[in-house]
């Protein structure tokens, strides 16, 4: 988090090193506090009160401030060990990260340096086809934005009460009670809107800048108003004031949890912490508590001093080496992955921030130069490191993709099985060459498909039927005139067979609907919500609208695909994770479905869930020196045990169910590329381009494709 250099509080700074400590420990998985993100709510509040402390002090001493010497103060402070950072960042990245992850990086990197990175991150986030993806190492820097994007406007409101009073009452130095209330006015809307947002869009609420104006307004009325309490309290109150506020920061992070509702209510807790704190050792004459005098040991202060650093480094590196290794880190290399922030954000404290901290040019304009320079210079490093991304991820030699001619495949691995008998479908054919190759450490093959940096974005096209959106018509596809028709329901799994039922019905003649929401799934169940499972209200309606709309239609055939509430189901009311619940939720939901759809369609089939993996395929592919072997899907055991409630159900009401395991994998080995197809755009879901390979057999096993 950033503040601007001013005669130095040792209570700020130990306050300052809580916070950082705090974040820190959450994030890399050894603190015991759940709640170790509301650090970056104390960090808005001392920033609010110090930024809006020292344009007081100006305002006081001249009626004005100026915009110029702000910014450049700005300059100077956040930008010289922010772009160290990110530059050090994207070049890890690129060493570390496959192609498609290193380009995501190169564009958060862009959206950071022009103080969008909250943007970024707000549109990524509601996004559900990108909650398979690991977390950006730049992703903390949506702070950062929010507080830039909040001084751009701050100042100004200043200076307009500046300007009104001095032209009401002639010359003006501190405007306090119109100051009181625009704060006042400006954090009581902005928490409104925090608390409805963080009901209605989490985490658009969570890196929303409206949403958080109110915790940075909090440190300015501490800045505007502390003083004047601090001076009618005694140095016993106060410290009792430190300790509460000091308290309230500590029940936040014991208490809260990752399904806190923040920047909503809950957040006054430790907003209101920082502000008593702060508020405590506001005294004009410099006097201070136990408590405060406490948070000015010197260690805390150190840590403080360092804060801004510390934050920048712990983020990137806790991520890059969780990435490098492909696993979580050990308590040991976690260890190992401190010292080195540790050591970082101290050489670029000394270095980077100190330097240009405390320069004085002579005149602001050296200082506001630093905002072009620090954008040419991450523009050139961004084209950069985006065009050898793009090289490393066309770089592969000339490896072929596995064929067809490959099977049965001689092999050479320690313990390869090799296959007893051809099967007579062509795909499964391919599957368990695929995975032969895979297991005998094959080289990726040259040309896959899709292509590793289009591979995020593969998710099959629904056209003006987006069911996210307030949309309830129909699309027919396929044969638009076919005089039979099915539907497929369920949720994004369902989606991705979209490709695949195009195929089917124009070359079987059958028009088909796609009934499907993602996160929505098909069985009667209340579930909860990725990210924060929040009650899915919206997907109840959604179902009820489905059903009414395939009785109008009344299809020749009705299929399911549908993931398993892998984020919890409610019961009477309740969330719960448990597995048994789980399972007993869903098998329950799954009967209620097939029971009505039986009164609405001659036919019913269900598609078994596809494998599930727990590492990203893509970002391993993209690795140089991995081959086949290091990419083996792991497949995820609960969702399989999952996969099985939903086909004992379906039995149960004489549904027929077809298996596509064995498009997937063989022997329980499932390779990462099937011929030169890569079949999963993530965790779960099937590229646009295996499913539409997989037309042909789906199409026979539901009795649809053509005889030839």
């Amino acid at each position: 988090m950033t503040t601007t250099r001013q005669p130095q509080r040792g209570d700020i700074q130990g306050l300052r090193a809580v916070a950082v400590l705090v974040v820190i420990g959450a994030h890399a998985g050894l603190s015991p506090l759940p709640g170790g993100f509301v650090g970056v709510d104390v960090f808005f509040v001392i920033s609010g009160f110090l930024i809006s402390r020292l344009l007081f002090l100006e305002a006081s001493r001249t009626g004005s401030i100026s915009l110029r010497n702000f910014y450049a103060r700005r300059a100077r402070r956040i930008l010289p060990a922010a772009t160290v950072v990110s530059l050090a960042t994207m070049a890890g990245s690129v060493l570390w990260l496959g192609p498609r992850e290193a380009l995501e990086v190169v564009y958060d990197v862009v959206w950071a340096t022009f103080f969008g990175a909250n943007i970024r991150f707000a549109e990524r986030g509601v996004d559900y086809f990108a909650q398979d993806f690991g977390p950006s190492p730049m992703q903390h820097y949506w702070s950062l934005s929010v507080e830039e994007q909040f001084y751009l406007f701050w100042p100004l409101i200043l200076l307009g009460c500046l300007t009104w009073t001095r032209g009401a009452r002639g010359p003006a130095r501190l405007p306090r009670v119109p100051l009181l209330v625009a704060l006042v006015v400006l954090s009581a809307i902005s928490f409104g809107y925090a608390a409805y947002l963080t009901a209605t869009a989490p985490i658009a609420a969570y890196f929303s800048t409206p949403a958080r104006v109110w915790e940075l307004g909090a440190g300015a009325l501490v800045a505007l108003i502390g003083p004047a309490l601090a001076r009618r309290m005694g140095t016993q109150l106060r410290s009792l004031l430190a300790a509460s506020g000091l308290g309230m920061v500590a029940v936040s992070c014991i208490e809260f949890g990752v399904s806190t509702p923040v920047p909503g209510s809950a957040a006054l807790v430790p907003v209101l912490g920082a502000g008593l704190v702060l508020v405590a050792g506001c005294h004009p004459d410099g006097s201070q508590g136990l408590v405060s005098r406490a948070l000015g040991w010197s260690p805390l202060r150190a840590i403080g001093d360092w804060s801004y650093s510390l934050y920048l480094w712990h983020w990137p590196v806790l991520v890059l080496a969780r990435s490098a290794t492909g696993r979580e880190l050990t308590p040991g290399e976690t260890w190992i992955a401190l010292v080195a922030i540790f050591g970082l954000s101290a050489a670029t404290y000394w270095w980077v921030e100190s330097p240009f901290r405390d320069a004085r040019p002579r005149g602001p304009a050296r200082s506001l130069a630093l905002y072009p320079l620090v954008v040419a210079t991450v523009t050139t490093a961004c084209v950069g490191a985006a065009s050898l991304v793009a090289w490393q991820a066309g770089e592969r030699g000339d490896d072929p993709a596995v064929t067809l001619a490959d099977y049965p495949l001689a092999t050479t691995a320690p313990g390869a099985v090799a296959p007893s008998t051809p099967p007579v479908d062509p795909a499964v054919a391919l599957v368990e060459a695929s995975a032969l190759a895979a297991q005998a450490g094959r080289p990726i093959p040259t040309d896959l498909t899709p292509d590793l940096l289009d591979l995020r974005d593969d998710v099959a096209e629904v056209g003006a039927c987006d069911y996210t959106e307030d949309v309830r018509s129909l699309c027919p596809r396929g044969a638009a005139d076919g005089d039979r028709s099915l539907v497929v329901i369920g949720d994004s799994h369902a989606r991705a067979w979209i490709p695949a039922f195009d195929v089917i019905g124009e070359q079987a003649g059958w028009t088909t609907y796609y009934l499907v929401r993602p996160q929505c799934t098909a069985a009667r169940v209340l579930t909860g919500l990725i990210p924060g499972g929040r009650p899915d209200e919206a997907c109840l309606e959604f179902r009820d609208w489905s059903l009414s709309a395939i009785k109008e239609l009344d299809p020749d055939l009705i299929v399911v695909s549908t993931a398993p509430a892998m984020n919890g189901v409610y019961v009477d009311g309740e969330r719960s994770i448990d597995e048994t619940v789980v399972a007993t939720a869903m098998s329950q939901g799954y009967a209620d479905l097939f029971a009505r759809l039986a009164k609405l369609a001659p036919r019913t089939v269900l598609i078994r869930d596809v494998p599930r993996s727990l590492g990203d395929t893509g970002e391993c592919l993209g690795k140089v020196r991995n081959d086949l072997s290091d990419c083996i899907l792991t497949l995820d055991p609960r969702s399989r045990a999952m996969a099985d409630v939903s086909v004992a159900a379906a039995q149960r009401a004489g549904v027929p169910v077809i298996d596509p395991t064995k498009w997937f994998c063989w022997q329980d080995i499932c390779p990462p590329v099937i011929g030169s197809t890569i079949p999963l755009r993530d965790l779960q879901h099937i590229t646009v381009t295996y499913s539409r390979s997989l037309a042909e057999p789906l199409g026979r096993a539901l009795d649809l494709w053509p005889a030839e």
